[in-house]
């Protein structure tokens, strides 16, 4: 764990020093806003931009958020929010055949979830790609007009053929030297719908033989007849990714577009796509710029889109929402708070350096939020009956548990006590151990928040197995009580009146891989071996049991999160609880189990 001292003190973040140094030097000084994206004409008559720098979180509304993607969140919104700018939520709908509304709707959910917003009282700053397709064809006949751009009619296997190598240079497409006249003919004609998917694509002049093979002519529109869940029947072509980010950004005002290393390549073409529209006076400057960082690598997770996908579908796990997925639904849905996740991008900083975090990492911020916000409640799970015989059958009474130790202004709550208990399995011993100090016949122990009992015995069924525990209770040592100080006993049992618990179902979730690369060759493996992920899934990452609560957590909403004493962190699930009967699910253990991590 971390020196509480240093906990709020922000790891290195080399982009938060560029914003710093960027607003010193007020670079975005003349910079206009419209109020809504628009070509540069209209940003040129507009007020000066009131917020001082934009950045913008921008998935591909394709699958489900994970781990991963709430680090773009927390630096982009972050950002934003420290320097008093804004960030842009915006949906790179440029695939029609892949994007659905229910991304859609999983993606503002669970930025919402980590506490972002995109919306004040005077900018409402959702965006869809989709929002500038008409701009984005204006803008490729503008490349065509210039000579920036040709229709190349290869198929798409000539066209990997003649692209190169990182060694070796590409080949001149037969196409690329068709006239201005030709390819506006052949790029309408591809907006009309007259040719089949993959008969033509319009790609950018720029240089077959760069080093970086993504300035070899990159594709920037492709021929698709498929209806876009935004726009319908409308295009028939749609514009490339690499195409269509870089104009979004600069049409939306973006200073800081900020993305994962693996774009560092795209960057010069990044640049290159805007200047020539800047020359061409379609944009604006100052231009957008593009910064990479490096993206989150946890171990004991895959984040991989095809790993994650095969975990689903194959039935690996119960769906997208599956709390031992590292999908920001299933870390809602297991308990994983917001906080934890803000903590966490905070405490592992913004480099440009690839780095491996210990899963353990993300646990400790999970409980040191946890710590702070969750109320305490007493459950048993793995029950064995204790009776009390000396206490009146029929009677019972109330003791009083603090709901939160750090938090005495949340007072205190009642917990029945009866003859008939329910404690932990492992608290009693016919034959103790040396320095086991909780129950066993002649020892006394403190039932928590309530009386001391002297264990005088137990009962078994016929194959010897304890089946009770009995003792008797020392009615003047109830906690709170004067009394109770007069007796000193190292042993301290959790408890629930058997009469008055709460049975429930409650799931033991642990984390999803046993070794901490998952699928990746281990020490002694032959060298050609290619082991697979699934063989690392750890058979104990969910287990169902059935425990004994005490009665207030009978009430507990979806959604709301507890300590149970001494077993760690737990919230109600928040899809199979029910008013009155809640399911839970253990978020988090009370220390790290893994042997590494936390202190």
């Amino acid at each position: 764990m971390t020196d509480r001292k240093n906990e709020h003190v922000p790891a290195a973040n080399f982009i938060r020093n560029i914003v710093e140094a960027d607003l010193a030097a007020d670079k975005f000084a003349s910079r206009r806003w419209a109020g809504r994206p628009g070509p540069a004409a209209a940003q040129a008559e507009a007020a000066p931009d009131a917020a001082k720098i934009r950045t913008r979180f921008p998935p591909e509304p394709n699958g489900y958020l994970h781990f991963g993607h709430a680090k773009s969140i927390c630096l982009n919104f972050g950002l934003a929010k420290q320097f008093g700018g804004r960030c842009h939520l915006r949906f790179d709908d440029t695939n029609p055949e892949k994007e659905e509304q229910e991304y859609v709707d999983s993606i503002i959910d669970a930025v919402k979830w980590l506490g972002f917003g995109w919306q004040d009282g005077q900018e409402d700053n959702l965006y869809h790609a989709s929002d500038y397709f008409d701009w984005m064809v204006q803008f490729a006949e503008s490349l065509i007009a210039t000579g920036h751009a040709y229709v190349d009619s290869q198929s798409a296997e000539e066209m990997r053929a003649n692209r190169g190598t990182l060694t070796q240079p590409g080949k001149d497409s037969p196409y690329r030297n068709r006239s201005v006249a030709e390819n506006q003919d052949l790029f309408r004609r591809m907006q009309a719908g007259e040719f089949a998917d993959g008969a033509h694509i319009l790609r950018a002049r720029i240089d077959m033989a760069s080093p970086n093979i993504n300035l070899r002519d990159p594709a920037i529109f492709r021929i698709r007849h498929a209806t876009h869940h935004r726009t319908g029947d409308k295009f028939c072509v749609y514009p490339m990714y690499t195409f269509a980010h870089p104009i979004e950004d600069a049409l939306e005002n973006i200073t800081h577009s900020i993305c994962t290393l693996e774009f560092e390549d795209q960057r010069p073409f990044y640049d290159w796509l805007l200047e020539r529209l800047a020359d061409a006076g379609l944009l604006l400057r100052p231009l957008p710029h593009q910064y990479e960082f490096s993206r989150l690598n946890l171990t004991y997770v895959v984040l991989s889109k095809r790993k994650l996908i095969q975990l689903v579908e194959e039935k690996h796990v119960e769906g997208w929402d599956d709390p031992r997925l590292p999908t920001l639904v299933g870390a809602r849905r297991r308990g994983y708070t917001p906080e934890g996740f803000r903590l966490l991008m905070e405490r592992i900083g913004v480099t440009k350096s690839d780095s491996l975090i210990d899963y353990s990492v993300l646990e400790e911020c999970m409980r040191e939020t946890l710590n702070e916000s969750a109320e305490r409640r007493i459950a048993v799970l793995d029950p064995l009956k204790l009776i009390i015989t000396n206490y009146p059958e029929g009677q019972s009474e109330e003791c009083h548990a603090p709901n939160h130790p750090l938090k005495p202004e949340l007072g205190k709550r009642a917990m029945p006590f009866s003859r008939e208990l329910w404690i932990e399995r492992e608290d009693f011993m016919e034959e103790p151990v040396k320095g086991y100090h909780r129950l066993y016949p002649g020892n006394m122990a403190r039932l928590r928040y309530g009386f001391v009992v002297k264990c005088t015995g137990c009962e078994k069924d016929a194959a010897g197995n304890v089946t009770a525990v009995l003792c008797e209770y020392l009615p003047d040592s109830k906690s709170g009580t004067p009394g109770a100080d007069n007796y000193k006993v190292k042993g301290n049992l959790h408890w629930v009146s058997a009469a008055h618990a709460y049975t429930a179902e409650v799931r033991l979730y642990d984390r999803l891989f046993k070794v901490p690369h998952p699928g990746a060759r281990r020490e002694g493996d032959p060298e050609d071996l290619e082991r697979n992920f699934l063989d690392d899934i750890n058979p104990n990452s969910k287990v169902v049991i059935t425990a004994q609560l005490e009665p207030a957590l009978k009430d507990a909403r979806a959604e709301e999160r507890f300590q149970f004493e001494r077993h760690g962190y737990f919230v109600a699930d928040r899809v199979d609880s029910k008013t009155g009967a809640p399911v839970f699910n253990r978020a988090v253990t009370l220390k790290d189990s893994w042997g590494h991590g936390a202190k």
